[in-house]
């Protein structure tokens, strides 16, 4: 793939229909259900990603059997009933907060294990003190190597000991879904006090975990989550993964950026992830969702009130979508509610806030929020004398939202105005983003 990655504007409304890859949030959870589970478990259509492979390589090296088909179309995993194979390894998460975080929960189990665990180097600053501190009250040991409460460190493991667990988990909800997760092969009944965690991604962890007959009493909203231990059970048929809904976002807001419709396939029922709500925002901003036979038809339509203000605290991932096509808007609006998202791959409101200010954008910041107030003409002026590279932070949705805005003709010829550096940086989730990209393109072309 060429880098920097010019994107070629569409010329003509966009039409045609996308058929997503897994949910990376659902699938590294499965793998680490399946892990815990006893017998052998098939997980359908997984999302095969950087993330989702260091999770299987890590599985791997602890010990348990993982089997991929030829096509990529499923994984298997043999549990090993709440039991770590091996009693040591050497772990590598990468910069995936989902490894990090649920796959150092699941080591305390075994009862003398010594594990070296290390990350990229956006890793090493990822916060992860919470949550060692909360194994730490289990029995846990840490040798830290840089510095404090990050990584590389070795784990001494000495089996889950307890019933009551306390974690602060403000910077990052993973901690907590690694914990219940975990906590389903404890001993006894573990009660976990989180306060003042963001709810999103922990009732889905809840809810996977009740759908595969684990009982999660509680509300996150509290602040107290009971588990009542007890094996995973899944279909013998297979479990199927939900497609990645924060995918789903870039392709509700493309027709904002080259007009036409996009039929998006598997997301037109219930859904247990929470970035669904963005097509709630998008409504306002323009865009149409309506049921299809096999998902979701996304159209443009009339813009209607756009709000002053949008909390994205329940959907952060997608706020990148919104902000990057914000050049494109009508009138200036705020996203709060997103503070943590300056501790996930990179720090995602300067990183947003830097490349918009780069495209002639008015930003203004704060801890928790960014304003932008859209500047076409600005945007115009600047296509016209070349474009602009974003960099993209290794940040694949960075590079994935901002790919949707080079899809706006902006110049009025069909010629690349934006490019994107490192557009690799997709394969965290979405390996195959620019060619999906391109096969619109081709579509509405054709």
């Amino acid at each position: 793939m060429v880098d920097p990655l010019p994107i070629i504007p569409f010329r003509k409304p966009a039409h045609g229909r996308v058929t997503l890859p897994g949910s990376k949030s659902v699938t590294n959870r499965a793998l680490v259900m399946a892990a815990l589970a006893d017998g052998t478990t098939r997980l359908l259509q997984p999302l095969l990603s950087r993330d989702s492979r260091l999770m299987l390589d890590a599985l791997r090296a602890l010990g348990f059997g993982v089997r991929l088909a030829p096509d990529e179309s499923w994984i298997e995993v043999d549990g090993a009933g709440g039991a770590i194979p091996r009693d040591h390894a050497e772990l590598h998460v990468g910069n995936a907060g989902t490894v990090a975080r649920f796959l150092t929960a699941l080591l305390v189990h075994h009862p003398g294990g010594r594990y070296r665990l290390d990350g990229d180097p956006a890793m090493r600053e990822r916060p992860m003190r919470g949550l060692l501190e909360a194994l730490g009250d289990l029995g846990a040991r840490f040798t830290f190597t840089d510095g404090d409460w990050c990584f590389p460190f070795t784990m001494h493991t000495d089996g889950w000991s307890g019933s009551s667990l306390r974690v602060n988990a403000s910077a990052s909800s993973q901690m907590v879904s690694g914990l219940l997760l975990s906590a389903a092969r404890a001993p006894e009944h573990v009660r976990i006090q989180c306060p003042g965690t963001r709810p999103a991604f922990v009732e889905l962890t809840a809810e996977m975990m009740r759908r595969a007959g684990v009982t999660v009493r509680g509300d996150v909203n509290s602040g107290h989550l009971t588990v009542d231990p007890g094996p995973y059970y899944f279909p013998e048929a297979g479990y199927a993964v939900e497609p990645d809904v924060t995918a789903a976002s870039y392709f509700m807001a493309l027709p904002l950026a080259a007009g036409g419709s996009v039929e998006i396939d598997g997301i037109g029922g219930p859904l247990m992830q929470g970035d669904a709500r963005f097509i709630n925002v998008a409504a306002a901003y323009g865009v149409r969702g309506e049921n299809s036979t096999d998902g979701l038809r996304i159209s443009r339509t009339e813009v209607s009130d756009t709000p002053a203000v949008v909390d994205f605290e329940t959907f952060s991932d997608t706020f990148l979508t919104l902000a990057a096509v914000a050049p494109l808007l009508p009138a200036p609006f705020t996203i709060r509610g997103i503070g943590h998202t300056r501790h996930q791959e990179t720090d995602r409101i300067h990183a947003m806030a830097t490349e918009l200010r780069r495209l002639g954008q008015g930003i203004e910041e704060g801890a928790d929020w960014i304003r932008i107030t859209p500047d076409r003409e600005a945007l115009r002026a600047l296509a016209l004398k070349g474009g602009a590279t974003i960099q993209t932070y290794e940040d694949h949705r960075v590079a994935m939202s901002f790919g949707i805005l080079g899809c706006a003709d902006i110049r009025g010829d069909g010629e690349p105005w934006l490019r994107i550096a490192d557009p690799g940086c997709c394969a965290k989730t979405f390996p195959r983003f620019f060619e999906v990209l391109d096969g619109l393109r081709e579509g509405a072309e054709a």
